[in-house]
């Protein structure tokens, strides 16, 4: 096995978390759950694959991954990050038993891809393949960035390296389901865009580059993005994937993969930003305020919080 634990974040995945702890089975036996209150039977299938799992209510994911980096039982070289609906291909596993041990000292992080599934269809366009993640890294030089959405793994320390195989992201839920689960994104993308314009949470992010890592460059065009005026941006972020990112080559499911994750669910975002201007205005206290009362979402949440990670 190797010197690796991995953490997984659960809140009734009673659908994917055998999967995804049995993809992990190949390389590793020490894995975190921090469930958030499940009610189905997602801690019972977890615990009786071997996994150490731990209660913590929800405020973010990112402040519920610094958790689970801060309490993780398992004093492993390495850490990695999972979502409870990915798997690792058998490729990436054999890789990871194979090379993490050999690494140079200096090598703090590892990047994987990313491959998206969407109707059991692999969505190869449009910019979404290959979508280059850190997951793995190493304990006591990464945290999570504690931002309302799109947070990654921030590194202290050294360099980083390319693993050659996949990560599998594949919900089975239906789609109902996922509009929903857009539906909430939406609020935490309209709190980050406006974090961007407003500071709301005074949080040091990634620094953004256009040619730098995944995340600094994907935090580069956030910027960008943020910049660009309400109702127009979601349609030309829809052309700019679907026809110059060639995403109309993934057919009718990548039709509506593409138009709805980057068409309507961006306009979305645009109509909830339009609704906070028309309520609360543009003040910044009125903001903090709207959402506190609208939503109950405690837009300084993130300030000031300290995190400890173990050594």
């Amino acid at each position: 096995m190797s010197d690796i634990s991995v953490i997984i974040l659960t809140h009734n995945e009673q659908q994917h978390i055998e999967r995804c702890i049995k993809s992990l089975l190949v390389f590793t036996d020490k894995i975190f759950v921090v469930d958030s209150g499940s009610t189905d039977a997602t801690v019972k299938i977890a615990e009786s694959l071997g996994a150490k799992v731990t209660y913590n209510p929800w405020v973010t994911y990112a402040v519920q991954f610094n958790f689970g980096i801060e309490h993780n039982p398992f004093q492993t070289t390495w850490l990695m990050r999972m979502d409870a609906d990915e798997y690792v291909t058998p490729e990436l596993g054999a890789e990871i038993r194979q090379k993490l041990g050999a690494l140079a000292e200096d090598t703090s992080g590892v990047y994987v891809k990313r491959r998206v599934m969407f109707m059991n269809q692999w969505i190869r366009r449009g910019g979404y393949y290959p979508i280059w993640l850190l997951r793995l890294w190493r304990r006591g030089q990464g945290i999570c960035e504690e931002l309302w959405m799109d947070e990654h793994i921030k590194l202290s320390q050294g360099k980083t390296i390319q693993f050659e195989n996949d990560i599998i992201d594949h919900n089975l839920n239906n789609l109902t389901w996922w509009t929903q689960k857009h539906n909430n994104y939406a609020i935490r993308e309209v709190i980050d865009l406006l974090d961007i314009k407003y500071n709301f949470s005074n949080t040091e992010r990634v620094v953004p580059k256009l040619f730098g890592t995944q995340e600094q460059r994907k935090r580069y065009l956030k910027l960008k993005y943020a910049s660009l005026p309400l109702f127009t941006r979601p349609f030309g972020y829809f052309l700019y994937r679907y026809f110059l990112k060639f995403g109309f080559l993934d057919g009718t499911k990548g039709l509506m993969w593409h138009f709805l994750q980057g068409l309507w669910y961006r306009f979305l975002v645009d109509a909830k930003i339009y609704e906070v201007y028309f309520r609360a205005g543009r003040d910044k206290d009125a903001i903090v305020e709207f959402f506190k009362t609208e939503y109950g979402k405690d837009l300084s949440a993130l300030q000031n919080r300290p995190v400890e990670v173990r050594q």
